[in-house]
């Protein structure tokens, strides 16, 4: 492959029309020129220049490298103009990993904050589960995604870098009318006579909700196994029972149940951001984790006003 800085020299001193010329405006010696030269001759096996008493002129070979060194210098200039864009946040891309209860909560005010900085980066968003979102992580599918675990069963930190974002705490649904609904707190123990509405026998929540009732000293009775949240706050609302949900998770609350706070008597989640840790990370995606960050915070602290 022919060397990109000699035939930059070449389109020089044709365009000077004197080794010596040429080296002086690129700050280089005659000689190191003239070196370069003879090098990039011997590469392509024929003479590239005429020397003449006063300067030179190139050989027919020399002119059609120098129109194509040309054309190279223009690419590399385009190039360093593009990726200067890229760097400055005015065009590129980011990939993120999402799981629906954030998905449909904390990632929507993200993505409005990041296009309000930088209209031109294009987001794409993919939703899965866990296992998923790992896998998409690990195959540079995704350059960042927002994961969760329990204190239980953490998140392997040895592939992947994880930036604490917040504790999603669990919360109890209950109906409108219930005795517990006008009240800002309850503990699990409270709740030993209840009937309760959980997701299906696998999800996390519902190992939760086993924990949380066994540390308060009895087993729950299951009404209802349900598909999701709004399915689970739906049979909230008409009585079936009670629940737990994180937090994020009935951000969008149906409006005839009423959200109470178990405080430190059901365990809470942490909701992570992650990267893959031998991933060099684009300026788009050290943006989003900053915005993630920001406006984690604001989250965090809507909880404590009820929000």
């Amino acid at each position: 492959m022919l060397d990109v800085r000699r035939l930059a020299l070449l389109a020089k001193v044709i365009e000077t029309g004197s080794v010596t010329a040429a080296a002086g405006e690129l700050n280089y010696t005659p000689s190191a020129v003239s070196q370069q030269l003879r090098r990039l001759e011997a590469e392509v096996g024929q003479p590239l220049l005429q020397r003449l008493a006063r300067g030179v002129v190139p050989t027919e070979a020399g002119e059609v490298l120098a129109a194509h060194a040309r054309r190279v210098q223009a690419q590399l200039a385009a190039a360093e103009a593009d990726l200067a864009e890229v760097a400055g946040l005015r065009r590129g891309s980011v990939a993120i990993g999402t799981f629906p209860t954030v998905g449909s909560s904390l990632l929507p005010l993200v993505v409005r904050q990041f296009k309000a900085e930088h209209p031109r980066i294009r987001i794409s968003v993919q939703s899965a589960r866990l296992d998923l979102l790992m896998d998409m992580l690990a195959r540079g599918e995704v350059g960042l995604s927002l994961l969760w675990d329990y204190e239980w069963n953490r998140l392997p930190g040895g592939e992947f870098e994880l930036t604490d974002l917040l504790e999603d705490p669990t919360v109890l649904v209950v109906s409108a009318d219930h005795r517990v609904a006008r009240r800002r707190t309850v503990t699990m123990a409270e709740l030993a006579g209840e009937e309760w509405i959980v997701r299906e026998q696998d999800h996390p929540v519902a190992e939760v909700l086993e924990r949380s009732c066994r540390s308060a000293g009895f087993k729950p009775r299951i009404a209802f196994h349900a598909n999701d949240y709004q399915e689970a706050q739906a049979m909230v609302s008409v009585g079936l029972g009670i629940a737990l949900a994180p937090r994020t998770a009935v951000a969008n609350r149906n409006p005839d149940v009423r959200i109470v706070s178990v405080g430190s008597t059901a365990p809470s989640r942490r909701v992570v951001v992650a990267r893959r840790r031998d991933r060099v990370s684009a300026p788009s995606e050290k943006e989003m984790l900053r915005v993630m960050r920001e406006v984690a915070a604001d989250y965090r602290a809507s909880f404590g006003r009820g929000a």
